[in-house]
């Protein structure tokens, strides 16, 4: 039995309370040989948290497709997803979630969202240029909810200003189902040169472990055990699970941490982010084969007396541990204090897979670094599952149970001033979309963001997109149109789809009918990833979205699709151009209203079936938009979404102050027609002296189309009636959402 300065033995109970199951702390006595102190005992809780160790999805997480011909980096083998963009450079991007902190503590649960994803990107080397984000919230009619979107704002906006990486796209929805557990989803986007990549390894015995960055204090200690468990009335008091965040410290971290990999000293680094020092010291050891002496009591703290457990849990932001050359002591030395920064030795690699941590010259942990990984000892777990009876119920809805309205216009009104369609205007003005001067020139209306890379032809596309109400109605499809839809925005802005990151947020996994719902989600997720050969290069798994007192929210797995332009030449915006030129629909209408934000709000009906689509149609849309991008036929491109065609419509005209005039197919329900979201349909504008020519093309390459109207100056018309003039469309597009908050 080893002495330790800590050596209270743990019982079941004391596990129970750390979060792990009486079958975990029988497994940890078993890998052990002995029964684990309190300190051991916590090391193992953090790890083996659903949080960290992903036990109850990693069996269906290996399902997804992870190569492809652009990989650098496959799924899980690095801080964040690596792709092959061309001329010498990669790009690393990754998506994670910030929600059960932001539930408790908006501002700081945003904000340390933002730069814990920001540390994984230029831990690898990176450099950060762009930052995405998905965000979900309540009834906007409720005090709380209106708490809860200020305060995340705010702190995605204060963090990711002040660090410097221009914030470029995103998503915002409103559902109930959100009121109490909010979604805050952050995804950064980073740009590295070929060879100047860094590994998260520990490597080379009597090499030294150093950590750089911020001090060391008791913010976000179990914080990854506060994320792997249900949000209740008594979760406030878990608020020290909330971290601290200083983007003016991580801005000075990513500039020293950037400086000092060019010394070519550093053999391995790896950010502190969920479970902090014990995180980073066991993974970086088990992927290096190697173990670790750690001395916790030279980690600079911000708190005196802080014990050995504290230290190796706290999740306190802007750290880094680094791995160097033994020898080049100096010279790592030398970059962090140039920085003003702490760079102080805590330990060292050794042979073997043990980590030792001591206090002084008391041994307080020892366990074996294999032990706490995925892969390794981490428990992986086959969860049941079963079909909701909601789900059937809502199969068996028709179109037919909706009475077509008379009178269109209050739907028009009622669409355009939602939360969910109207602008986030009051959003993206408290971003920054410039900061770094990495965008393109303009800020131009897009369905993607067009991010530069400068020195070349190129340009990045990024996308973040989930409509959270399909893959309630049905997992499988909703989360492969989720899929299709950030596959279609790329190609509508001039891009070509390569990788995707997925942030999946669910309810509690031990629900069979929640699990059911990610099932079912991973199964769509690999379908149309494989269909668009976008391989998944990693992301986040997030369950315990629910409250104990209003269930799990909508199944949300948010999707961060990267993409390529080859040609800058070949961007495309959404926004209508002239008066005069002519508007088609590539795709096919349905006569169908499933799951449409019109069904949902307007008529109230809360249980129907996910939208109509077909991916093979979907593939030959995408296809049809490229090549007419490429031919240089068309003057804008825009997808059918949230909404439906009028909203498209309204949208792309509303832009340059312009109207349009269509006419319905008769063949369709007009209000299936103008506010159904049946997938795989794109509004594309073309001057009347191309129209032969799209026509032609559209043809040849056997896509369904439909010549809608025309651009107009000042109205909207469908079928003769003036629904809205662009003064009034704009007015109530423009104010829903501010008019919401005040």
């Amino acid at each position: 039995m080893m002495t330790t300065a800590n050596d209270e033995l743990t019982t079941v109970e004391t596990a129970k309370k750390l979060g792990l199951l009486p079958e975990e702390f029988d497994k940890i006595k078993q890998l052990l040989g002995r029964t684990p102190n309190f300190t051991e005992l916590s090391i193992y809780s953090v790890m083996w948290s659903e949080h960290c160790s992903y036990k109850n999805s990693i069996l269906w997480l290996k399902t997804l497709p992870k190569d492809g011909p652009h990989m650098l980096a496959k799924a899980g083998e690095e801080n964040a997803g690596l792709v092959d963009i061309g001329d010498g450079l990669g790009c690393a991007f990754k998506i994670e979630s910030h929600n059960h902190p932001s539930a408790l503590e908006p501002y700081q649960g945003a904000a340390t969202g933002v730069g814990g994803i920001n540390r994984d990107i230029f831990t690898m080397g990176a450099r950060p240029i762009a930052q995405l984000n998905s965000l979900r919230f309540g009834d906007l009619t409720l005090d709380k909810t209106k708490w809860l979107i200020k305060g995340v704002v705010k702190g995605i906006g204060d963090y990711g200003n002040a660090f410097g990486v221009p914030t470029v796209g995103g998503e915002v929805f409103f559902d109930e189902c959100y009121n109490t557990n909010p979604l805050v989803n952050a995804m950064s986007v980073g740009i590295v040169k070929a060879g100047e990549t860094v590994s998260a390894i520990s490597l080379g015995v009597g090499n030294p472990v150093f950590i750089v960055g911020s001090s060391t204090g008791k913010d976000g200690i179990h914080g990854a055990a506060f994320a792997s468990k249900d949000i209740t009335e008594d979760s406030a008091k878990d608020l020290p699970a909330v971290q601290v965040g200083d983007p003016f410290q991580e801005k000075l971290l990513l500039e020293a941490t950037l400086e000092v990999i060019k010394t070519g000293a550093v053999v391995g680094m790896q950010d502190m982010g969920a479970a902090g020092m014990t995180c980073s010291t066991s993974e970086m050891s088990a992927k290096g084969k190697h173990g670790m002496k750690i001395w916790l009591d030279r980690v600079p703290t911000r708190q005196n007396n802080m014990k050995d457990w504290e230290i190796l849990l706290s999740e306190s932001q802007e750290r880094m541990l680094v791995i160097i050359k033994k020898g080049k002591e100096k010279e790592i030395k030398k970059v962090f204090d140039k920085w003003d920064l702490n760079c102080v030795q805590i330990g060292e690699v050794t042979s073997g897979d043990r980590l030792r941590y001591f206090m002084g010259k008391e041994l307080v942990a020892d366990v074996p670094a294999e032990s706490l990984v995925l892969g390794g000892g981490a428990p992986v777990y086959k969860r049941e599952y079963k079909e909701p009876a909601y789900f059937s119920e809502a199969q068996n809805f028709s179109i037919n149970q909706v009475e077509e309205p008379k009178d269109i216009i209050p739907v028009i009104k009622h669409l355009l001033s939602h939360p969910n369609i109207a602008s986030k205007r009051w959003v993206y003005n408290q971003y920054d979309s410039m900061v770094g001067t990495v965008n393109m020139t303009t800020n131009a209306p897009s369905d993607a963001a067009i991010v530069n890379i400068k020195g070349t032809q190129k340009a990045l596309a990024l996308k973040v997109d989930c409509n959270a109400r399909y893959v309630n109605a049905n997992p499988e499809i909703g989360c492969a149109i989720a899929v299709s839809e950030a596959a279609r925005n790329i190609v509508c802005s001039g891009g070509e789809p390569r990788a995707v990151t997925n942030c999946l947020n669910f309810g509690n996994p031990y629900n069979p009918e929640v699990y059911w719902q990610f099932v079912g989600a991973i199964k769509g997720m690999a379908m149309a990833c494989t269909k668009f050969q976008t391989p998944v290069t990693g992301g986040n798994v997030s369950f315990y979205n629910q409250s104990s007192f209003e269930g799990p929210v909508f199944p949300t797995p948010t999707i961060g699709m990267l993409g390529i332009l080859p040609d800058k030449t070949n961007r495309m915006t959404l926004d209508f151009k002239n008066e005069g030129d002519l508007i088609y629909l590539i795709g096919e209408p349905k006569n169908d209203i499933s799951s449409s934000e019109y069904v949902y709000s307007y008529h109230k009906l809360k249980n129907t079936a996910a939208p109509y689509f077909n991916i093979d149609e979907e593939h030959n849309v995408q296809q049809a938009v490229k090549v007419s991008i490429k031919a240089k036929l068309i003057e804008s491109a825009h997808d059918v979404s949230d909404g439906g065609l009028f909203v498209t419509l309204a949208e792309s005209a509303m832009y340059n102050k312009l109207g349009f005039e269509i006419f319905t197919d008769k063949n369709v329900r007009k209000d299936a027609f103008l506010f159904g979201e049946s997938q795989s349909r794109v509004v594309v504008s073309v001057k009347k002296e191309r129209e032969a020519d799209l026509i032609q093309l559209l043809k040849d390459l056997d896509a369904k189309f439909l010549k809608l109207g025309f651009v107009t100056s000042s109205e909207f018309k469908i079928d003769n009636e003036i629904v809205l003039t662009v003064v009034e469309a704009r007015h109530i597009y423009d104010t829903a959402l501010e008019n919401c908050l005040n």
